[in-house]
């Protein structure tokens, strides 16, 4: 994967050994989608990674400083995707915080992935994970460098035409995708599972329930989702996307969704235009 990588804010690929975000994944992350050097999210994005650091007790972030690197590894990018990686940094050996705290901050550029227009059209196809999410308020909602439920649960299915999965919570309550939120109309309503206590609140999410204040936020039951006239994914690189069957159950993209796909056009992803 061709990569431009800034450490620290040098050219360079390399980081500690001894970092506490490889040791404990003691940091954060941000995954940013750009086109022709604009991010609409980018003040979203900022938000969060700054309520993520005073969650972990890290430093504030540089909002202007992060903008500049990522210009800066994605020049001559037309669209792209940037990375944003903060660790605690290197620090004596156990869980102990160290007494002065030097962040790591890794900023990459990456070509952003290729996606078929008939996905935005279509829809794709979901799987149900065995997997369950577990409950951690203190970590809920934040971007935190674990993301090992996920590696497991994206395991269990090589079937390439399988291309997401529904996680659920300890109670079997539907959380999310594994790498986007969902959003699912139920008896006309349009509903998100809540995440103050598993999951992550993705800038995708936050846009969906600002344009559609009046969505459901709350406890989803594998039962409703079957039972939903449409169900969509929405992340911050890809997009709105219809889903067009979970298991053996099949949607078709609606209103809702269609509306959200040209709402992320006019802002300006050409993406996600499903014409």
């Amino acid at each position: 994967m061709n990569a431009r990588v800034l450490v620290n804010g040098l050219g360079t690929d390399s980081v500690s050994a001894l970092d506490r975000g490889l040791a404990y994944g003691d940091g954060l992350f941000e995954t940013i989608r750009l086109v022709d050097g604009t991010a609409p999210f980018w003040p979203r994005h900022m938000q969060r990674l700054a309520a993520g650091c005073a969650r972990l007790g890290l430093p504030k972030v540089d909002a202007d400083g992060l903008w500049r690197e990522a210009l800066q590894v994605t020049q001559a990018m037309p669209q792209a995707v940037v990375r944003i990686t903060l660790t605690r940094g290197i620090g004596q050996r156990g869980y102990a915080l160290p007494i002065g705290t030097n962040p790591t901050r890794i900023v990459a550029g990456f070509e952003p992935p290729v996606i078929d227009r008939s996905v935005y059209r279509d829809g794709l196809r979901l799987r149900v994970c065995e997997l369950r999410l577990a409950s951690q308020p203190l970590l809920a909602g934040i971007k935190h460098l674990n993301r090992l439920e996920q590696v497991l649960a994206r395991a269990e299915w090589d079937d390439p035409t399988v291309e997401e999965g529904v996680l659920r919570d300890i109670h079997g309550n539907v959380v999310s995708a594994i790498s986007a939120n969902l959003f699912a109309v139920v008896a006309g309503r349009l509903r998100t599972p809540a995440v103050d206590r598993c999951g992550v609140a993705g800038v995708g999410r936050a846009e969906v329930l600002a344009v559609c204040p009046h969505s459901q936020v709350g406890l989803l039951s594998l039962e409703a989702l079957f039972a939903a006239s449409e169900v969509f994914l929405v992340s911050s690189v890809r997009g709105v996307v219809p889903v067009r069957c979970l298991a053996r159950q099949g949607y078709a993209p609606g209103a809702t969704t269609r509306r959200l796909q040209q709402h992320w056009h006019e802002l300006g992803f050409p993406m996600e235009q499903a014409g």
